[in-house]
């Protein structure tokens, strides 16, 4: 895929060199990419900067280095597949904690309408922003095998979007979009069967919510407890190591 840079611009930016020490001094696990790998992150941070708002809101402040980790945190799950997955928006909004969102429903069968608010810790809208909780962005940090990894999470739902449908795949080769659909499908309903057994799974339940959660959810596992989805769902885990590549977390023992 090419690149957004060079698509819009004559010069890449570029992370500088303090900077980008600074970023592996504050996310030292980062060091365990391949140096390949480590170099495409520092370009799609520099981009990621260059091209995304970041809004704090409710009284928050971030500094650089705090924004810097919130791009490299976004960026991780681009690293093979590209700046692409950066189309399509440009603001991330980020609340000191989660945050209170209105839903409303209409049922075209009966004509009712349902309301009511739910409590998040992120959203991503298929043309908008994406939307953090700084709280629970730090948690995922201060403990990185713990399952979660919030900005993943909210980034699959990116890459699901972009080829117009949020359907638990994001847009692949035809071969290869084949082959997950039928290995996500497989594995969803599976374990939609053992959380409506109310068994107590490994996996969070959230998953079993929709294709998209699956597709989300799985991704943090891929960046929090590889070894733990490979147990689980080793299918799965195959699919997202290819499309996301090896994760540099957790940091070894």
């Amino acid at each position: 895929m090419k690149s957004l840079f060079r698509r819009f611009r004559s010069t890449p930016p570029e992370l500088a060199g303090d900077d980008a020490r600074a970023l592996l001094a504050d996310l030292p696990w980062l060091q365990r990419l391949e140096p390949a790998r480590l170099a495409r992150l520092f370009d799609l941070v520099a981009l990621f900067q260059a091209g995304k708002t970041i809004t704090p809101v409710h009284g928050l402040a971030l500094d650089a280095t705090q924004r810097r980790r919130l791009a490299a945190l976004a960026c991780l799950p681009l690293l093979e597949f590209g700046a692409e997955g950066l189309r399509g928006w440009s603001q991330v909004i980020v609340y000191p904690g989660a945050f209170r969102v209105h839903r409303q429903h209409h049922d075209d069968g009966t004509g009712v309408v349902a309301e009511w608010h739910e409590e998040l810790a992120g959203e991503s809208w298929e043309q908008g922003p994406l939307v953090l909780s700084w709280d629970d962005v730090e948690a995922d940090l201060a403990e990185p095998e713990a399952g979660f990894q919030l900005v993943a999470h909210e980034m699959a739902h990116k890459l699901d979007a972009l080829d117009g449908a949020m359907d638990g795949t994001p847009p692949l080769p035809a071969a290869w979009q084949r082959d997950w659909a039928r290995d996500f499908q497989a594995a969803y309903e599976a374990f939609c069967a053992r959380v409506d057994a109310g068994e107590d799974t490994p996996i969070d339940a959230y998953a079993a919510e929709a294709p998209e959660e699956f597709f989300a959810v799985a991704t943090e596992y891929h960046f929090s407890a590889p070894d733990l989805l490979q147990r689980e769902m080793p299918a799965v885990a195959a699919h997202l190591q290819r499309l996301y590549g090896a994760s540099p977390i957790p940091a070894p023992a």
